[in-house]
């Protein structure tokens, strides 16, 4: 007997350090998932669910709202990405006025772009394009370039021909060759301001304007009827991932897997690359906002901390699947709601399992692990249910010590129940005390009363007869 007490003891402890075991493991992947977020290179789950395989592929990739990251190639939602940032912005560093006007330029632009100059030289006058884009303001003796608009090189060069410039002119034209000279020193002077493009004016150039990257349709003057399309790298892009879904869904064999992994677009690359250098540039962009509006700042405005960018999708499945590793291990250490944390440890590497399931048919997750059916996810997950189904919190644990909570109450309400008995008067016990032996008797007279009418005929012939 002594013998199975010690096994079973025994028993108990190692199921003890395994709940700890598995409790160490998914706290210190949380703290370590939560530490990286401050450094250079912070942990995300958007590779291993953009990369989920199995049948429940599709699931997986939808968690992250953008698995393939096209709304990065969305200058509109690029946009309103910034413009909530921006708000966010203002109102956590208390930005005043002046900062609150300059970061608008910095992610707008100004309205215009001015330069001082007394007056026009004799005989100038802007037509066309250019008095669209170009005007003089002679009360404020200011030059200026519809910031809407910009000027480009060309109409720079059409509004500097409208003054030339003599080099040695004779006198009765100094005057003239004067006013033009400050003319163009003055255009040239708004035209070097108008060059700086806001962030989203340089957004839409890199998505919208690059024939490289939007492609360029050439079509006959006067006519819809497109002479000539050039896809850009943005349309290689969406064609090559409608082709890469294609080919894997009818892929079976794993060397017909490793086919379409291989695939790419002649000169460009395969989908990681294309990828890679269609969103890189629009990334730096956003971090050089994010870093030229933080020098608008004081030193007391810095010391509220950086701002991030609003939330996407996948950040927030980062944030609850840190969080949950974190505070489902610290729950298996301390054995306080074991079971619950067991069960919900379990359904959170569920999740990783069904995510790259090693199952026959699809291709194996990457890593030197070669499994087939179970995993070492399938594992744990099996160690914790069996956990859920045992009390590992009690015999050692912050549960043992709560598990006496409702057995203190329900003593304190039973001698509650006892005092209030005391309380009543003898009348009502007495009462009380009759109540049940006069239920006893009718039951008896219900239940027997054969018997009864036996008994009381032998009390009748017992009674003593008169003589």
């Amino acid at each position: 007997m002594n013998d199975w007490k010690g096994k079973i003891l025994g028993a108990c402890i190692l199921l003890v350090v395994l709940r700890i075991a598995i409790g160490w493991q998914f706290l210190y992947e949380g703290l370590w998932k939560i530490q990286t977020q401050s450094t250079a290179k912070p942990w995300t789950s958007a590779g291993y669910l953009r990369n989920a395989r199995g049948p429940l592929r599709k699931v997986f990739r939808g968690m992250t709202g953008d698995a393939d990251q096209q709304n990065w190639l969305n200058a509109e939602w690029v946009t309103t990405r910034w413009e909530t940032w921006q708000s966010h912005f203002v109102s956590h560093h208390g930005l005043n006025k002046q900062q609150v006007r300059r970061l608008d330029v910095l992610l707008n632009g100004p309205k215009d772009f001015r330069a001082a100059l007394k007056a026009l030289p004799q005989g100038v006058k802007f037509r066309g394009t250019l008095a669209k884009r170009l005007k003089f303001q002679a009360e404020t003796g200011r030059l200026i370039i519809d910031g809407r608009f910009h000027l480009t090189p060309r109409e720079r060069d059409a509004a500097l021909a409208l003054a030339p410039i003599e080099e040695n002119p004779p006198p009765e034209r100094r005057e003239g060759n004067d006013a033009a000279r400050k003319y163009q020193a003055a255009l040239k002077i708004a035209f070097a301001r108008a060059s700086r493009l806001s962030f989203k004016e340089r957004l839409r150039a890199s998505l919208l304007g690059d024939p490289d990257r939007s492609g360029l349709t050439i079509r006959k003057r006067g006519s819809d009827v497109p002479m000539e399309i050039r896809l850009g790298e943005i349309e290689l892009y969406r064609k090559q991932l409608a082709r890469y879904e294609q080919d894997l869904a009818a892929a079976e064999t794993g060397f017909q897997h490793d086919h379409v992994g291989q695939l790419a677009v002649p000169g460009f690359g395969n989908t990681i690359e294309i990828r890679t250098s269609l969103i890189g540039p629009i990334r730096g962009l956003e971090q050089e906002l994010v870093d030229a509006a933080e020098k608008l700042l004081t030193d007391e405005q810095r010391l509220r901390g950086p701002i991030k960018m609003p939330a996407t999708r996948i950040d927030q499945i980062d944030a609850l699947t840190m969080w949950s590793l974190t505070v489902l291990g610290a729950l298996l250490i301390l054995g306080l709601c074991s079971r619950v944390a067991a069960v919900g440890g379990a359904g959170l590497l569920l999740m990783f399992y069904l995510a790259m399931p090693p199952w026959p048919g699809v291709p194996p997750a990457p890593g030197p692990e070669h499994s087939l059916w179970v995993n070492k996810n399938l594992i744990e997950i099996i160690a914790l249910l069996a956990l859920a189904f045992l009390p590992t919190g009690r015999w050692f644990g912050i549960d043992a010590l709560v598990g006496h909570l409702p057995l203190k109450l329900k003593t304190r309400t039973t001698a509650d129940s006892t005092t209030t008995e005391d309380d009543s008067s003898p009348e009502e016990t007495r009462a009380a005390d009759q109540e049940p032996a006069e239920t006893e008797e009718s039951d008896a007279v219900q239940t027997d009363g054969d018997v009864v009418d036996v008994d009381h005929s032998n009390e009748t012939d017992d009674k003593p007869k008169p003589e």
